[in-house]
C-alpha cells in the first residue's frame, strides 16, 4: 500500500495543499510548530477516522473556518482508491471510499492501516494501564473485525452497567437482578476479548523481541506480559466478588477493562528503571511489531509514520533503525527539526528520498 497524492482544506493549520510524495521515504523538516505532525496527523486520519492528536472534531477545523477536507490517493495491489473525510459542525462526519460512504465508521478501520511512531508513544509505558490497553486494542482491531465489535459491544454494555451503579447511588435502591444480568452480558465480549488478547500476545512477543534486540545488539533484554483478572476468575465472579466497591465508587471495577500489560528491562519495572533512552528503544520494537503483525495479517505493507523519533536516541540506536527501515519497510514518512541532522543520516544508509521543507502550513519540495 501506498499514498501517492494527500489534499488538505482547512485541517488544522493548512489552508490548502496538494502534495505527491514517493514510493519510498518523505522526509517533512522544518520548525517545531510548522505543521510536520499535523500532515503526518492528516495521514493518520485517513485510516482511523480520527485524528491521533485530537479527537475532538471541531478542534481539528483551521481557525475561523467552518470545514475541514482530507483527500488521500492510494495504491493498492487491487488497484488505485481514493479516501475522503470531511467534516462540518452540525453534521455527520463523512469518509468515503471512491465516492462511496461507509455505513459505519468501524467498517474503514483496518482496510488502510498505518502505523505512527510518535513522541508521546513513552507513555504507553509511562502513563497508566488505559494507556497501554488502547495501544493494543487499536493494533488488535486493526487485524481482527470481530475483535474491533466485541470491544465496542462490551464498552456500551460497561457504560450501561455503571450508570445503573450511579442510578442506584441515587435511589438508594438496589435492583440485584439488573445488576446480574449486565454481570452475565458482559461475560460474554469480555471473555472473547481476554482469549484474543493471549492469542495475539503469543503471535507479539517473539516479533517485538526481534526488534528490540536488533536495536540494542543484545545488549539489553526487555520483555511484555498481559496481565489479567481473568487469569484467576471469570467475569461474572469478579462482579460479584467487588460488588460492594463497585456500589461505592459508582463504576465497574472487574473485567477486561482492567487488564494491563507488563514492560521489563531485563527483570525490573522499565516505567520505574529504564532510561528515556530505553524507553523509546522499548515503544519503537512494539511500534515495529506492530507493523509487521498487521503486514502479515494484510498481505501488504502498512504505511509508517515516524514523527520527531531520533530526540533521546543516541547515534547508534538512530543508525540500527535507519537501517531497518531503509531495507524491510515499504513507504516511510519522517519528521525532523534538524535538516542537517536528517541529511547525514540519511546519507549514512544510502537512502533515496524526498525532502519537503514545512513552513507554517506551507510546504515546498526541495529535492
Amino acid at each position: 500500500m501506498q499514498l501517492r497524492r494527500l489534499g488538505l482544506i482547512n485541517y488544522r493549520n493548512y489552508e490548502s495543499v496538494n502534495l505527491e510524495f514517493t514510493s519510498k521515504i518523505n522526509v517533512l523538516v522544518g520548525v517545531n510548530g510548522s505543521g510536520k505532525t499535523n500532515l503526518l496527523d492528516a495521514i493518520y486520519y485517513l485510516s482511523f477516522t480520527k485524528s491521533s492528536l485530537q479527537p475532538v472534531d471541531p478542534l481539528n477545523i483551521r481557525h475561523g473556518q467552518d470545514h475541514f477536507l482530507i483527500q488521500g490517493a492510494f495504491e493498492m495491489a487491487e488497484g488505485a482508491a481514493i479516501l475522503t473525510a470531511a467534516f462540518q459542525p452540525g453534521a455527520r462526519k463523512s469518509i468515503k471510499e471512491n465516492g462511496a460512504e461507509y455505513r459505519k465508521l468501524s467498517d474503514h478501520i483496518g482496510s488502510y492501516p498505518v502505523v505512527l511512531m510518535a513522541p508521546d508513544d513513552v507513555d504507553i509505558i509511562r502513563e497508566g494501564s488505559e494507556t497501554r490497553r488502547k495501544f493494543f486494542d487499536g493494533l488488535i482491531s486493526q487485524i481482527d473485525r470481530e475483535y474491533l465489535e466485541n470491544l465496542m459491544g462490551y464498552n456500551q454494555l460497561l457504560k450501561q452497567r455503571n450508570g445503573l451503579l450511579r442510578l442506584f447511588h441515587q435511589t438508594g435502591l438496589r435492583d440485584w437482578v439488573a445488576l446480574e444480568s449486565y454481570d452475565h452480558m458482559l461475560a460474554v465480549p469480555g471473555q472473547r476479548i481476554y482469549e484474543k488478547r493471549k492469542l495475539f500476545m503469543d503471535r507479539f512477543i517473539p516479533v517485538f523481541n526481534r526488534y528490540f534486540e536488533f536495536l540494542v545488539k543484545g545488549i539489553e533484554s526487555a520483555s511484555v506480559t498481559y496481565v489479567s483478572g481473568l487469569d484467576e476468575t471469570d467475569t461474572i465472579a469478579g462482579c460479584q466478588r467487588f460488588r460492594e466497591r463497585d456500589l461505592a465508587l459508582q463504576r465497574t471495577g472487574f473485567g477486561i477493562h482492567k487488564d494491563d500489560y507488563r514492560f521489563l528491562l531485563g527483570s525490573e519495572d522499565m516505567k520505574k528503571f529504564a532510561s528515556q533512552g530505553q524507553q523509546k528503544t522499548m515503544v519503537i520494537a512494539l511500534r515495529l511489531a506492530q507493523w509487521e503483525l498487521i503486514r502479515e495479517e494484510k498481505g501488504f505493507r502498512p504505511v509508517l509514520l515516524l514523527d520527531d523519533i531520533f530526540d533521546k536516541l543516541d547515534d547508534y540506536r538512530i543508525e540500527r533503525l535507519l537501517e531497518l527501515v531503509k531495507n524491510e519497510f515499504g513507504q516511510l514518512f519522517v519528521t525532523d527539526a534538524r535538516p542537517g541532522r536528517t541529511a547525514d543520516l540519511l546519507r549514512k544508509i544510502n537512502a533515496s528520498v524526498s525532502v519537503f521543507t514545512v513552513d507554517d502550513g506551507k510546504i515546498d519540495l526541495t529535492q
